[in-house]
């Protein structure tokens, strides 16, 4: 129940009611009691069938007679969120009770569940919150849910009563944010509390039914060892792209949809010192960095007038005004890049971002593309000649065939030679295929060759062992 924990706190229910004065310690005695049925009831969900018709109908009219019987002022008494959840456990056990309707204990608790979830949460979408292997939550309109665990895409039993029931948790979810779907404006992201990014598209442009995105955000932050344990990298990799960090080489992440770029962004920033002014750049708030002095900047769309839009270039050059020590910058997709590349070439060292792309070459011509959108008149060999002198290394990461993501390849820039520019392989992961089962088998292997920008890391104090960059034999 954590997910309506933090519905509760982010805003005022704006349906709810409780006839009377609730009594709010006799509510907060039989709040562990109503916390251990309702937990259960999550892992009955997830593993019945869909619900009939008749159960459908039923959680309405509980639903809406509900609404009509809770008092406002009553239910605002009520601080403890484990007493305010037991205060609407004992109302819906009452309707139902009402209803005479025969009912297990099982139906009974189920019912009272969902309907708890309507009231407080996002419907039929909370116990997929509540599963902590849920990357992903992909509805498709009212009858079709799918998830990604784990890498892999997976339908649900989960559905909802029809599209306008669907278009109710958008709306929950959007108009807490301070934004709007509808008609006129058909597209919105957002976020819910946890940090969980979201995004819905509704008719005319969606043509079966609405449809939300849900990119799951994980309570407790990836670190290097967790992705080790993953095998998305190996200890030399960790260690290198570490120690990269503390002596402040610009890196820039590249990789497909879903790949883990934030994910790994988020981890190389932990190794930014306290003692640095962070200044973080991004589209929509992902990052969450440890440090005691950063600074969180998030770009705003149009409001409903068409005004009041904030790019991330405008934000990117507002940081350079706030002294910045290091800038991250969430995702560059647009004209921003100039102005981060420009960052990077006059003194502002150790910063991040990352790139949609497939292949490290790939991702300084998906840069070269974005510069030349903010309108500026730079000739080819202009833009790549700043792109060679403001990255120092290009992290790629893939996700393999069988849902795992893995480091590709880190490679180091060279310089520019003859107008291109020139790269070289620190590590790579070379894909052997794939077992039985479908899982995808390879290994990280060091190509041998010790980093040019070495005096980087001797000016920070920092060396680099040569038992990190020893090529494998071949076997």
């Amino acid at each position: 129940m954590s997910n309506l924990r933090q519905l509760l706190f982010q805003e005022k229910p704006d349906v709810l009611k409780v006839q009377g004065t609730a009594d709010s310690g006799a509510a907060k005695d039989q709040a562990k009691t109503a916390s251990l049925s309702l937990g259960s009831g999550i892992l009955q969900s997830k593993n019945s069938s869909t619900t009939t018709k008749a159960n459908q109908s039923l959680k309405s009219k509980i639903h809406h007679r509900l609404i009509e019987s809770l008092d406002i002022n009553a239910l605002m008494q009520i601080n403890d969120s484990e007493a305010l959840e037991a205060a609407i456990d004992r109302t819906v056990r009452i309707l139902i009770d009402e209803e005479r309707v025969p009912l297990s204990k099982g139906e009974r608790d189920s019912i009272v569940l969902d309907v708890l979830y309507e009231t407080l949460g996002l419907g039929p979408l909370e116990p997929l919150l509540s599963d902590p292997d849920v990357n992903d939550i992909l509805v498709n309109g009212a009858n079709s849910v799918w998830i990604d665990r784990n890498g892999k895409l997976m339908e649900t039993n989960v559905k909802f009563k029809d599209d306008n029931h669907l278009l109710h948790v958008i709306n929950r979810i959007v108009s807490r944010v301070g934004r709007r779907v509808d008609e006129s404006s058909p597209i919105v992201d957002a976020r819910l509390p946890d940090g969980s990014r979201v995004n819905a598209i509704i008719a005319p442009l969606s043509i079966d039914g609405p449809v939300l995105s849900i990119r799951r955000f994980r309570p407790t932050p990836f670190t290097l060892d967790d992705l080790m344990s993953k095998h998305t990298l190996t200890g030399p990799i960790a260690e290198f792209l570490q120690k990269a960090v503390q002596a402040r080489l610009n890196v820039l992440i590249s990789g497909g949809t879903s790949a883990g770029k934030t994910t790994l962004l988020n981890v190389l920033s932990g190794y930014i010192s306290d003692h640095e002014r962070i200044v973080t750049i991004e589209d929509t708030a992902e990052l969450r960095l440890q440090q005691r002095h950063v600074i969180r900047l998030e770009s705003r769309p149009a409001n409903i007038e068409g005004q009041g839009v904030v790019t991330q270039r405008e934000l990117v050059k507002n940081a350079l005004r706030m002294r910045p020590d290091r800038i991250v910058v969430g995702e560059v997709r647009g004209a921003e890049a100039l102005d981060m590349l420009q960052a990077m070439n006059t003194g502002h060292d150790g910063s991040l971002t990352t790139v949609h792309a497939n292949s490290s070459r790939d991702a300084f011509s998906r840069i070269e593309t974005l510069v030349l959108l903010g309108g500026v008149e730079l000739s080819q060999r202009s833009i790549r000649e700043q792109i060679a002198s403001a990255f120092d290394l290009v992290v790629q990461v893939k996700r393999l065939s069988d849902g795992t993501r893995r480091v590709v390849s880190v490679t180091e820039v060279t310089g520019i030679q003859e107008g291109v520019i020139s790269l070289q392989d620190l590590f790579v992961f070379r894909q052997s295929g794939t077992d039985t089962a479908g899982n995808a088998a390879g290994e990280h292997h060091a190509c041998g060759i010790r980093p040019q920008c070495e005096n980087k890391f001797k000016e920070a104090g920092i060396e680099l062992a040569n038992e990190l960059f020893v090529k494998a034999e071949k076997q």
